[in-house]
């Protein structure tokens, strides 16, 4: 039978796997060195852009998810008869150990340098790290560092490539760095710690940055910011910072600081709440003593805190804080051993993220409402063009988010916003990663699993859409799976959705039951207004559309434990 192009590729693969093995085993440990440098140039492509990275078949890209840390990672366009390589040449030194190391993420990958060592890994839904050493040549001046997928196996992305030894040139050299300044904790898991600092400067210039647990050097990143994963819960560490440059000068030390990781063993902030949305200002509000006495549901997100004009909340952006509608509901469910946590924000109105005209602003209305009713949690509802696909807005209320949540201690912050079937699109992934950049220590991000664009599958594509905001969290903040899940919220539309989709009863037990065994943090939906059964009578506010017994969607949620 005549071999096609599509075939060669792989008898190609298995000669490379015997090649690999061999360059491996050969291979001389480089000890861990504070002298040690990374020479790459550009290694977690956070420029924005490829140089001096060149890619065959201009395959390459650089894309802002799915990244193992930072803002930006590299993406191969893997085709049938390129394997989409991407290179970059730097100066070494003769007769001297270096150490490679990369992450990377897809079907067989592969990291190595030219005519010398190279290792692959198969890990096509998470990153995972390679790693591999090789000694320069006698006269050897210049290393040409690689990573590439293979062919017909699908895109690949590579992140925080290093290329560990001192930079050639002969070391002239002999300036060290300043030490960084202004290191500070962004953030705190049980089980991860995430930090920030100011650059540091260099005549020639800064490369990287060593962060240390003591006198432990612990993670090595291009960037101002890190997160360390993998401690144990309820534990002190005090980290600092050293800066290095391309010919392996080590600056002094940071300021030191000092953290104890979040108790317990799930990864998470502790907090657990299933909280339907409730809107006093549309679709026939029911009785909430009624509600609660027949569904047992103790929390309610309550709709929608808009501006008044001039930065001012007021419910619906027209009914005052005190002493109304709203007031008297609170106290009702505050009467009945619940709570509420107030939502801003929504899809339509004069929200206050954009309208009030800074993020300090912005944080004094937020801590008008948090005086008002005494909260324990708050949620910001993040859509449309005018706060969601705008990211200096994004930045304003996740900056002033971070200045409540400092001000207010115990005050648990949440973010909503809409989703793919695949998880968070891209102004949702810019979103998480402001978050993390600007350390605004987010409680829970929940993912609006509805209106796809009418997909059937609202169990399948809910899970879908969470996995991928799951696999976001821990690239963009370094957390494992647990810690991720434990950071997610899923607030959904009961009922026909406006895009006519149709999640029945049966299929809201399932995501229920499937929010509670991964512990994620929030299950909601839109809203306790609707769930009211009216077979046939569509997409209205006052009942789902659907065949279904009253307050059934309430009573499945209230069934959340996390």
């Amino acid at each position: 039978m005549r071999s096609t192009p599509l075939r060669r590729p792989w008898r190609r693969f298995l000669a490379l796997l015997g090649t690999a093995g061999l360059a491996l085993a050969g291979a001389v440990a480089l000890p861990g060195t504070a002298q040690a440098a990374n020479v790459l140039t550009n290694p977690g492509f956070e420029s924005g852009a490829l140089s001096p990275w060149s890619c065959t078949g201009n395959l390459g890209s650089v894309v802002s998810s799915p990244t193992h840390s930072g803002s930006k990672a590299l993406t191969g366009a893997v085709s049938s008869s390129d394997n989409a390589q991407c290179s970059q040449t730097v100066s070494v030194r003769p007769n001297t150990a270096y150490a490679l190391t990369g992450w990377v993420r897809g079907s067989y990958v592969y990291l190595g340098v030219d005519g010398g060592a190279s290792t692959w890994t198969s890990s096509p839904s998470a990153y995972s790290r390679l790693s591999v050493s090789f000694t320069t040549g006698a006269s050897q001046t210049s290393a040409t560092i690689y990573v590439h997928g293979w062919y017909a196996q699908g895109a690949y992305q590579a992140d925080d490539v290093s290329l560990d030894g001192p930079g050639g040139g002969g070391g002239t050299d002999t300036r060290a760095p300043t030490a960084p300044g202004g290191l500070t904790s962004t953030g705190r898991t049980s089980s991860s710690v995430s930090l920030s600092w100011n650059a540091a400067t260099d005549d020639v210039g800064v490369t990287s940055y060593d962060v240390y647990s003591g006198s432990a050097k612990v993670l090595t990143v291009s960037g101002t910011a890190a997160t360390v994963s993998g401690l144990s819960a309820g534990t002190g560490y005090t980290f600092t910072v050293k800066a290095r440059d391309a010919a392996g000068n080590t600056s002094a030390a940071s300021n030191s600081v000092s953290v104890t990781t979040n108790a317990g063993g799930g990864g998470g902030t502790g907090f657990k709440q299933a909280a339907p949305y409730l809107f006093e200002g549309w679709g026939d509000p029911p009785n909430v003593t009624t509600v609660m006495n027949a569904t047992g549901v103790k929390w309610f997100t309550m709709a929608f805190v808009l501006d008044g004009g001039g930065c001012n909340p007021l419910w619906d952006g027209n009914r005052a804080l005190a002493g109304g509608v709203d007031q008297s509901v609170i106290n009702q469910i505050r009467s009945a051993g619940g709570d509420i946590v107030p939502s801003f924000g929504g899809w339509q109105g004069s929200k206050l993220g954009a309208n009030c005209s800074s993020a300090g602003a912005l944080a004094g209305a937020l801590q008008k409402v948090i005086d008002a009713y005494s909260l324990k949690a708050i949620d910001m509802d993040i859509e449309n063009t005018d706060e969601f696909e705008n990211e200096a807005v994004q930045a304003r209320i996740l900056t002033a988010l971070k200045t409540v949540k400092a001000n207010n201690p115990g005050l648990k912050t949440i973010v909503t916003f809409g989703t793919s079937t695949t998880g968070p699109t891209y102004y949702g992934n810019r979103l998480v990663e402001q978050a993390r950049s600007l350390g605004a220590d987010i409680d829970v991000f929940t993912i609006m699993p509805f209106d796809f664009g009418g997909g059937s599958d609202m169990y399948g594509n809910t899970v879908n859409a969470t996995e991928g905001l799951k696999n976001k969290l821990k690239s963009t903040f370094g957390w494992d799976d647990a810690t991720a899940y434990a950071h997610i919220g899923v607030s959904g539309m009961n009922g026909l959705s406006d895009q006519q989709e149709n999640t029945t009863p049966a299929i809201w037990t399932s995501i229920r039951d499937w929010a509670n065994s991964h512990h994620i943090a929030r299950l909601a939906y839109w809203a306790v207004n609707r769930d009211r059964p009216c077979p046939g009578g569509g997409v209205v506010s006052n009942c789902s559309g659907i065949s279904q017994s009253t307050w059934q969607f309430t009573s499945i949620t209230a069934g959340f434990t996390g």
